[in-house]
């Protein structure tokens, strides 16, 4: 739910696609919106402040924001929990529900901080069992697993407690209430047998390539982007700036569904966009 952490991916999806096979990506939901967090006492105005901060934030990432958010998330729990039990299903389906989720969010502006709007929001996507789904959210090991995770993001490595950087989100950690530290959303930690490195903040893709190449020189190979249909049909739903770094070739691909938002299109895989109907679409014209 964090929107420099939505403004990251389209960096990340390309890490992860150079990195395929040659290493292991691992989440952690630090829970954002805490259930321990005092409500505001005036929701309409929170949520006109948030909407101005994600569109600040959307300035420097280019990434979709909602054109009317309708109120700023309850509680990072629900959405963290579906999608960690959505991970027992497999990589594919994981990635896919974590998408939807984040989308609630920055695409339709109606956050899934419900169990039952979390869940909702995976309906549809390919392979998921929504039954299971449900279930492995509610069980005793997932909600450990956030728990931990929870914990793990309150206990920063020392050098994020201070970052010198350029960008307009540096990513140093955050203090939070009982004094302590948690990391800024987003941050990578590199880890390898023979050292580490954290990236922390807002980067463009060179910097987190430059920190892979120095722990694990020629782990990173070049790889070659996809055509648009295979983009599209890979990753079923592209920002701008994700199909511009991850797809190659005329854009867009046959079949393709713009959504309109408030800060750009949301491209999607028409099997993808008949299974969210509700947001205003456009004709794609060629890019």
């Amino acid at each position: 739910m964090c929107p420099w952490a939505w403004g990251s991916e389209p960096v990340f999806r390309t890490l992860r696609t150079a990195l395929a096979g040659r290493a292991r990506w691992r989440r952690v939901y630090a829970v954002l919106f805490d259930d321990e967090d005092d409500p505001a006492p005036d929701p309409a105005a929170e949520t006109a402040y948030y909407a101005g901060y994600v569109e600040r934030i959307g300035a420097h990432t280019h990434a979709p924001r909602a054109v009317r958010l309708d109120r700023v998330a309850a509680s990072s729990w629900p959405s963290s929990l579906v999608a960690a039990a959505a991970e027992l299903q497999g990589a594919d389906v994981a990635e896919r529900v974590l998408r939807r989720l984040r989308e609630t969010v920055f695409v339709r502006g109606e956050p899934a901080d419900t169990l039952e709007a979390a869940v909702a929001a995976a309906h549809g996507v390919p392979d998921l069992d929504p039954v299971r789904l449900r279930s492995d959210a509610v069980s005793p090991g997932v909600l450990e697993r956030v728990r931990a995770d929870r914990a793990e993001a309150r206990r920063p490595v020392p050098e994020v407690l201070s970052v010198q950087s350029g960008s307009p989100h540096p990513g140093a950690a955050k203090e939070t209430t009982d004094g302590g530290h948690r990391y800024a959303l987003p941050t990578l930690l590199l880890r390898t047998p023979s050292g580490s490195r954290a990236v922390p903040g807002w980067r463009p893709y060179e910097v987190y390539a430059s920190a892979v190449e120095e722990l694990c020189p020629g782990l990173r190979d070049s790889w070659t982007p996809l055509s648009p249909s295979e983009a599209l049909e890979r990753h079923r739903s592209l920002t701008e700036p994700e199909r511009l770094l991850l797809a190659e070739g005329v854009w867009p691909p046959p079949g393709a569904v713009a959504r309109v938002t408030g800060n750009g299109v949301l491209w999607l895989h028409p099997d993808e966009a008949s299974e969210r109907p509700g947001m205003r679409t456009e004709p794609p014209a060629p890019l």
